[in-house]
């Protein structure tokens, strides 16, 4: 291979390299400062729903997540270190599924089920009361310059936001739940 046939991949390589980080960093800056609110989407759980008959206390009658969902939580609790995000509290869904996105992202977080699936019956029939508490929750929460994180549910962030996340997907948004940034 000739020089210049190898300075222009290293370069190449250098300059593609250098937008993804820059975007990377972009789309963080909302949560740079603290006291907003980001919503992570479980991490990858192969399936849809729950299966019939499952128990939110039992985690083996519920869809968890693959080995490529414990990889991309430990993604973003590293990708919450690298971009410096400070944390105020970490909440989760009581799904296994929620949980274990939170606890190999970030350690520490408490189950809050206002962040529970309303996808499927019978959690589908208190839906409308339970934003609204969790709307109440938020607009009542004084971050003391962290972030709040929610790890939830496809249902809940659409809910929210109008946002349709994929799995591991995080969405910051405001105490008016104005959409700042996603982060795929």
């Amino acid at each position: 291979m000739n020089r210049s046939i190898a300075l222009h991949i290293l370069f190449s390589i250098f300059f593609f390299s250098f937008l993804n980080v820059s975007n990377v960093y972009a789309n963080w800056e909302p949560a740079k400062d603290g006291d907003r609110i980001i919503l992570i989407r479980h991490s990858i759980a192969p399936g849809s729903g729950d299966p019939a008959g499952f128990k939110i206390k039992d985690c083996k009658t519920q869809r968890n997540l693959s080995q490529e969902g414990v990889r991309q939580s430990k993604k973003i609790g590293k990708l919450f270190k690298q971009n410096q995000i400070k944390i105020d509290k970490v909440l989760s869904s009581q799904w296994c599924r929620c949980k274990d996105t939170a606890k190999y992202a970030f350690k520490n977080y408490k189950e809050f089920s206002a962040l529970n699936s309303t996808f499927q019956s019978p959690y589908d029939k208190n839906a409308k009361k339970q934003i609204k508490e969790l709307r109440d929750y938020i607009q009542k929460w004084s971050g003391n310059g962290g972030n709040l994180v929610l790890v939830t549910h496809y249902v809940i962030i659409t809910s929210l936001t109008n946002v349709a996340p994929r799995s591991g997907e995080i969405v910051i948004i405001d105490k008016n739940f104005n959409v700042l940034s996603t982060i795929n």
